[in-house]
């Protein structure tokens, strides 16, 4: 889980009901030092406030329109956009909430299954409601087996007490980082592999059965439970007017008290880290957004807003709310290195930038951090990251390529030493990304 529990994340704490604690999703163990069983729950929020008719539907979503909230998964799609166009879909419609989270650096939603099983399975109802479901999917890896068991034992305990309108099924699928893209969701809860399908049509229009599918992330789900009682305006007592609301973060690297934690939207990237108590040692970069993320010079980043739009300027985005914080001596590219050889194991291998350009790339970056690279090698390196995004049959060849364009960017003096005299003496440091093994998945493990 997380170290980082014991130190108080930064937030509004104007509302009462929810404590001086400033935090929202994490309200609860901040409050107790404890994951919330359902009676904790319901004495702490009540029951889940169930639209009775199509006009409170329609109103609880004005709310999360108004209330600004976004996907927490990565793309940040308007969530009130989402729900109503599924709503408006042809035929009864299905909801996936997307805990899957296979990307290596984050344990948010890890974290609040744990400790707010309740919210999210509260957002998961509503969200059935809105959108007029009969059914609902609660998406995990396949690793985390204790978390699926006590979800289920969760769901369980609420049919009893008979309070969602719909059926919510814990899916265990494989855990390969494509596996959490949504149409991997949608093509293994149909019967097939979970690698990404090329679209359209779109979830939204024909996903699970082929009928109009929600995804959402379950930190977005939580949110949406909390504006169903609180409304917009208290979601708003938080962040910016253009970056509303918190976010849960995952803070790893060179800090104090790496972890999870919940933090206002809009607060400067330094601030975030200062969370988990600050940097041990001298920066040189930040890592933000995890592996489909960018890189930034740490001079850069600390003063930067994490907030869409200002990171918008500088290439990069929030993403799903990771930040690793690079010492400065630390060798950048031998990081990189090791990244990209795992995205390129990890591909679906359905298309040829995966199958063949994305592990040419990486090779060629290997050969750029452990060897001695030619200039005529490393000229033909950014090509080729150049050409991945894009032109693929899902979007994981256009976050490796960001990733790799970003980190041949930020670590340009080291890119030059290595031309010239090899790889630095940095590079035989001990890592700082974590990094499960690379190896490829078999055709068998998709399923």
């Amino acid at each position: 889980m997380t170290d980082a529990r014991t130190a108080l994340p930064v937030g509004d704490g104007s509302d009462g009901r929810l404590g001086p604690y400033g935090s929202r999703l994490l309200h609860g163990w901040y409050a107790t030092g404890g994951a919330a069983g359902l009676d904790e729950h319901l004495g702490r929020y009540g029951p889940t406030p169930l639209p009775g008719d199509p006009g409170a539907a329609d109103r609880l979503v004005r709310a999360v329109e108004d209330a600004g909230l976004t996907g927490k998964g990565g793309a940040a799609f308007p969530t009130g956009r989402k729900l109503r166009t599924v709503a408006a879909g042809k035929g009864t419609a299905v909801v996936v909430a997307n805990g899957m989270e296979s990307e290596p650096a984050s344990s948010k939603d890890e974290t609040l299954l744990d400790l707010a099983p309740h919210l999210v399975l509260d957002g998961v109802a509503l969200a059935a409601a809105v959108v007029g479901a009969d059914v609902a999917h609660l998406c995990l890896p396949r690793t985390r087996h204790d978390q699926a068991r006590a979800l289920r034992e969760a769901v369980e305990e609420r049919q009893r007490l008979g309070l969602d309108p719909v059926p919510v099924l814990v899916q265990e699928l494989p855990h390969h980082y494509v596996s959490s893209e949504e149409t991997s969701l949608v093509r293994w809860l149909n019967g097939g592999d979970a690698r990404p399908m090329a679209t359209p049509p779109r979830p939204f229009e024909k996903g699970v059965g082929r009928r109009p599918t929600l995804i959402d992330n379950v930190e977005t789900l939580a949110h949406l439970a909390l504006i169903a009682r609180y409304g917009p305006g208290w979601f708003r007592g938080a962040g910016r007017p253009d970056a509303p609301g918190t976010t849960l973060v995952t803070l790893s690297g060179a800090l104090h008290t790496p972890g999870v934690y919940e933090v206002p939207m809009g607060l400067p990237l330094g601030e975030v880290l200062d969370v988990a108590g600050g940097a041990t040692q001298p920066l040189g970069s930040v890592l933000l957004g995890g592996f489909f993320g960018s890189w930034l010079p740490a001079e850069q980043a600390l003063r930067v807003p994490f907030a869409k739009s200002d990171l918008a300027s500088l290439g990069a985005g929030p993403g799903a709310g990771v930040l690793v914080a690079l010492p400065a001596h630390v060798c950048g590219l031998t990081e990189a290195a090791r990244v990209l050889g795992y995205l390129a194991a990890q591909s679906a291998r359905q298309c040829g930038p995966c199958q063949f350009g994305l592990p040419a790339a990486a090779a060629d970056f290997a050969e750029l951090a452990h060897g001695r690279c030619s200039p005529g090698r490393l000229q033909r390196l950014e090509i080729r990251v150049g050409l991945l995004a894009g032109r693929g049959a899902c979007r994981h060849p256009d976050g490796a390529s960001r990733f790799a364009a970003t980190a041949l960017r930020v670590f340009a003096d080291d890119v030059r030493h290595h031309l010239i005299h090899g790889p630095c003496a940095a590079a035989g440091y001990e890592p700082v990304l974590p990094l499960p093994p690379a190896a490829a998945p078999d055709d068998r493990d998709w399923r």
